[in-house]
């Protein structure tokens, strides 16, 4: 059912006759005739005593103007909604985010875009970025923050890039030194980060490419927990610089890593060719707006 033919019903009834209503809908008489009496045709019985003055609604035309009161005032609630979601002033930005970094990198953007649209919901689950790839693969979040190099089905935006850091025990031989390659720590284990982590891709790519392969003494998904085990001696770790100066021990020991590729680049991933909300697009902005120049 054609929606114009029940508004021109609607104001025929409403203005006291045709020629008002074509007025009210910018139309010529004859047209709003046409449209009640198409209306009349579809419903097969007459909507409208046109020989009283001002024309009268039958039993049928009650009915069909009740209804249509009732979808020309939904259409307009879903042109009112578009325009809130347009305006931002409605909608959900489905973002993923992993534990390592987002507390620095992201918590305090969130003050900042709750306060310019504050009608915004913030849908947050946190995951290790590889699995976070799968959910923005799969549809169920719309951004998701990773490390480069990006899989070539994403399109992405730069957030941040720092070097990473080697954390040894205070009595390791290296744990003075200004630098220290991934070669130099072969024959210390390793303590990486559970499955689906992208920097254990960093990490164990630079060890490919340095020869060898590390012998890995624990994985775990707390920074916390991973920082004890390296002052407990139990083997070296790799944190980027901005999470390893929050995560200070006096049984550990920061030395830069300085292997080529192993940059921490921390970016904000999507589905290439895939739709993003404007809540999405505003997340990016901001993003784009605070990192922007570093990135």
């Amino acid at each position: 059912m054609d929606i114009r033919p029940l508004r021109a019903l609607v104001e025929v009834v409403r203005q006291g006759g045709f020629s008002q209503a074509a007025k009210v809908i910018y139309a010529t008489q004859p047209t709003v005739s046409k449209a009640v009496k198409q209306l009349e045709d579809e419903v097969g019985m007459p909507l409208l005593d046109r020989n009283a003055q001002p024309p009268r609604l039958t039993e049928a035309g009650r009915i069909v103007y009740r209804r249509a009161l009732t979808i020309l005032a939904e259409r307009d609630d879903l042109y009112a909604e578009l325009d809130e979601l347009r305006g931002l002033r409605r909608g959900v930005l489905r973002l993923g985010l992993p534990p390592l970094g987002s507390s620095a990198l992201f918590a305090p953007l969130f003050a900042d875009f709750r306060s310019r649209y504050p009608h915004i919901e913030i849908s947050l689950v946190e995951h290790g970025s590889r699995r976070l790839e799968e959910m923005a693969l799969a549809g169920d979040i719309e951004l998701a923050a990773s490390l480069q190099p990006v899989p070539e089905h994403f399109e992405w935006q730069p957030v941040a890039r720092e070097p990473l850091l080697a954390l040894m025990p205070a009595d390791h031989p290296k744990a003075r030194a200004e630098s220290v390659s991934l070669r130099e720590l072969r024959e210390s284990p390793f303590i990486l980060f559970e499955t689906g982590f992208a920097l254990n891709r960093i990490l164990l790519d630079a060890c490919q490419r340095a020869g060898f392969a590390p012998s890995i003494a624990a994985r775990s998904g707390q920074t916390d927990f991973i920082v004890a085990l390296v002052a407990a001696g139990l083997g070296v770790a790799f944190l980027p610089r901005i999470k390893a100066n929050e995560e200070l021990h006096a049984g550990v020991c920061r030395v830069p890593l300085r292997d080529a590729r192993t940059d921490w680049e921390m970016v904000l991933v999507w589905r290439r060719g895939g739709y993003l909300s404007h809540a999405a697009q505003a997340w990016l902005a901001l993003t784009r707006e605070v990192y922007g120049a570093s990135a």
